[in-house]
């Protein structure tokens, strides 16, 4: 899934490697009109959806986030700064006029529109010379706007990210409730033969009492596993701001079987070629390893800037001139000059350069202290990543394998229960054990595709399919 590039492209980052960033705002309006057309549309076609899947969830969540929205303003916002920095460097103009007239002169009052009178100047200058901190500054604005993107980007998996484990939520919960719902049956089965046997006397009132309490138990999980299913898809309902209650699409789990045997018998040598190749892609796409960059530059680019506040600044007046108006004489045009007229500035408070260099100094290392730490915690959660997937590939497969024992278990004790060859206490431990194997394939499936969702946030990837190719082995 590729939303963000399809609908709104100030999000799409490009190639972000340690040494270089870029920005591109061209056509955002056109965006802008895009972004809350389609929200609205999605938000509209969704509203009465009976069956939502994964990838229109998805889209639902990016739709209904406020957050994404306000980053967009915030974008907005950095690059009219930039703007702002852009026009700092072109010419200024400046105009200003003046009136006047007298009501009173010498002591004696008079016509005041004989004496009124009227000025408009305007005059031209232009910055030619301060140490090339203009060009500095625009680089800083520039890092600025590139920042908010990321940040923007770094949301957008985020959302992505919460409203995947929501889904996951809503679907575990649902197959553990579907799982109560079976042992809630075969409980309610085993009371009515107990009750049965009890009345013919065949067994014993402890053993009725024992069917009664299991099946108040069973009831009670039950009620229990509903109420937790209904918070989940109300969380759901609250991302993706729909009111109606849809079914939900299941996961074909089936279509992980290829990667989820990979990685559960993948080899040491294997893993870490594995580790090497993703980490090599995290170095260039992540997020997070991005921002600490764009950190850097700019705390390179403000120490910079400040090693050039010893420079003069030089100013060119390139055009002076107004015109008056006034009772007696009417228009003229006094002092118009077409020249150029120069002025400077320079600094000597050396002293408060100095410390302010200094500290500027002490930042910038600051921040490629905060970019090694960066990397490290990036590098440590790609390793984890990749340990979780590995152990909960394997857990699943054993996982499926313990289910299907003891669904078969638990139908054998169930015919020996109706035959009276098994009691109440061998029929109750046969569906615990099937509720703990079910819930532990659902724990294990779902807590692997979350760990296949934070590898996509860690290398900055939307489509799980591309993910899944970097995993497999390439043949």
């Amino acid at each position: 899934m590729n939303f963000i590039n399809k609908i709104n492209p100030i999000f799409c980052r490009e190639s972000h490697k340690p040494t270089q960033t870029r920005a591109s705002m061209s056509g955002f309006p056109f965006v802008t009109f895009v972004w809350f057309a389609v929200s609205f549309f999605f938000s509209c076609f969704y509203l009465s959806a009976q069956t939502i899947n994964l990838e229109q969830a998805r889209e639902l969540a990016l739709a209904n986030s406020r957050s994404l929205a306000r980053y967009e303003l915030a974008i907005r916002s950095s690059v009219l700064d930039e703007k702002n920095q852009f026009y700092s460097m072109l010419p200024q103009v400046s105009a200003g006029y003046s009136a006047s007239a007298y009501y009173l002169r010498d002591w004696g009052f008079v016509n005041p529109v004989d004496t009124f009178s009227a000025g408009l100047n305007l005059s031209i200058s232009q910055i030619i010379f301060r140490g090339g901190k203009s060009f500095i500054e625009k680089a800083i604005a520039s890092i600025s706007t590139e920042s908010v993107k990321l940040d923007a980007q770094s949301e957008y998996f985020n959302v992505l990210d919460f409203v995947d484990n929501a889904y996951y939520a809503v679907l575990e919960s649902a197959s553990s409730l579907e799982a109560e719902e079976s042992t809630l049956k075969t409980a309610s089965l085993g009371l009515e033969i107990a009750e049965i046997r009890q009345r013919s006397g065949m067994i014993n009132q402890g053993d009725y009492l024992k069917a009664l309490a299991d099946k108040e138990s069973r009831e009670n999980s039950f009620n229990q596993s509903r109420r937790s299913h209904a918070l989940n898809i109300t969380r759901f309902k609250n991302l993706t701001g729909i009111t109606e209650t849809p079914e939900f699409e299941k996961i074909a789990f089936s279509l992980y079987d290829d990667i989820l045997t990979h990685l559960a018998g993948i080899s040491d040598e294997d893993a870490d070629f594995l580790l090497e190749k993703l980490r090599a892609i995290m170095e260039v796409s992540n997020l997070t390893l991005a921002k600490a960059q764009l950190n850097n530059q700019r705390a390179e680019k403000n120490y910079e800037s400040t090693k050039r506040d010893y420079a003069p600044t030089i100013t060119a007046e390139i055009f002076s001139g107004g015109i008056g108006f006034s009772s007696p004489d009417r228009f003229n045009t006094p002092g118009g000059t077409g020249g150029v007229s120069l002025r400077g500035t320079i600094p000597v408070d050396f002293w408060v350069l100095k410390n302010r260099t200094e500290k500027n100094r002490i930042a910038l290392d600051s921040s490629n202290i905060d970019y090694v730490n960066s990397y490290n915690n990036v590098e440590q959660e790609l390793q984890n990543a990749l340990s979780a997937a590995y152990a909960q590939a394997g857990s699943v497969l054993s996982s499926r394998r313990s289910l299907e024992y003891t669904e078969k278990h638990i139908e054998f004790i169930m015919e020996r229960y109706r035959l009276s060859q098994a009691s109440v206490s061998d029929l109750n431990e046969a569906t615990t054990l099937f509720i703990n194997s079910r819930n532990s394939l659902n724990r294990a499936s779902y807590s692997f595709l979350q760990s296949l969702s934070k590898l996509r946030f860690l290398l900055a990837l939307d489509d799980e399919n591309k993910l899944i190719s970097l995993l497999l082995p390439q043949i």
